[in-house]
């Protein structure tokens, strides 16, 4: 008798929203948002073949396609948990353009503060753009605007609220993955903080950044603005794989000293939790994973 094959492990992720969670399944896109009455509301929405296809699996290709998958999802559950948040129900499937939109300027907005800034900072500098202290002082200033970006939005009060909710999605995966039952007292323990969460990913891009930028070396000035749209991609797919490989080398000496420098960062971007907030997470995580187990077709429109 022919051994059935193994499926292989599905690791579940998200982030957090206002005034709830976000959880990426295998086949559903589940967010739960905690409404002004006290209730959780829940919506499912399957996940496109784009996102769900084989090539979500080639390497580097997987990297741009979670890329995208994570700018997409995020504009539109930020828009559908502002809404249903303040019970503006009428009119929260915001979708279609709008959300290319924005999805556009987030990207240009990105692109501006931590790419093309850095570099037109380290211009002004007496440093030629043939030696690598000009890359690595490029870089350390790209690090810089980072940290010093998430910390100043930390300090809104509204921001915070939303890293509480970002610190109950991640106890709830770490506990969901080392089997723990999914229940605020059993959740609560685990560490607000994630060796896939999107902090620790952004730091690593910022990181392969650098390298990436040397290897370009001295251009025109207008190439190497150009080299900082284009690459981006390239970056963010290299970021991908090292968080994939870290992932499941968690053992490693290596990876951890890798690794630590982003979960660093994720001091800034969780919070704990309240007993509240913990059950938004588990509402969606346990949705998500339910949703998995149905079969095809069982819920609404494609994201």
């Amino acid at each position: 008798m022919a051994e059935k094959k193994k499926e292989p492990v599905f690791h579940y992720g998200g982030q957090a929203v206002i005034e709830g969670v976000m959880i990426r399944g295998r086949t559903q896109l589940v967010t739960a948002i905690r409404k002004p009455d006290g209730s959780i509301n829940l919506d499912r929405q399957p996940l496109a073949k784009l996102y769900t296809g084989k090539a979500r699996s080639w390497p580097l290709i997987r990297g741009v396609i979670v890329l995208l998958e994570s700018l997409v999802f995020g504009i539109r559950t930020l828009m559908f948990s502002a809404n249903e948040a303040l019970e503006d129900v009428e009119g929260g499937n915001v979708g279609g353009w709008w959300i290319w939109i924005m999805l556009a300027v987030s990207l240009a907005f990105a692109v501006a503060v931590f790419f093309l800034g850095p570099l037109f900072l380290t211009q002004l500098l007496p440093i030629s753009r043939s030696s690598v202290l000009f890359y690595l002082t490029e870089g350390l200033i790209r690090l810089v605007i980072f940290i010093l970006y998430l910390w100043l939005i930390s300090l809104m009060p509204d921001i915070r609220r939303v890293f509480a909710y970002h610190g109950a999605e991640h106890k709830t995966v770490n506990g969901y993955e080392a089997g723990a039952a999914l229940e605020p007292q059993a959740v609560r323990g685990y560490s607000k903080a994630h060796v896939r969460c999107g902090g620790s990913f952004l730091f690593v891009v910022l990181i392969i950044a650098i390298v990436v930028f040397s290897v370009v070396g001295k251009q025109a000035l207008w190439l190497m603005i150009g080299a900082r749209i284009v690459l981006v991609p390239v970056i963010a797919a290299l970021g991908y794989e090292v968080i994939y490989f870290g992932a499941r080398h968690t053992d490693s000496m290596i990876v951890k000293m890798v690794l630590t420098p982003g979960l660093w960062v994720q001091s800034f971007t969780t919070r704990e939790p309240d007993e509240k907030q913990l059950e938004v997470a588990i509402a969606a995580m346990k949705t998500a994973v339910e949703a998995d187990q149905e079969p095809p077709g069982a819920a609404g429109l494609q994201v």
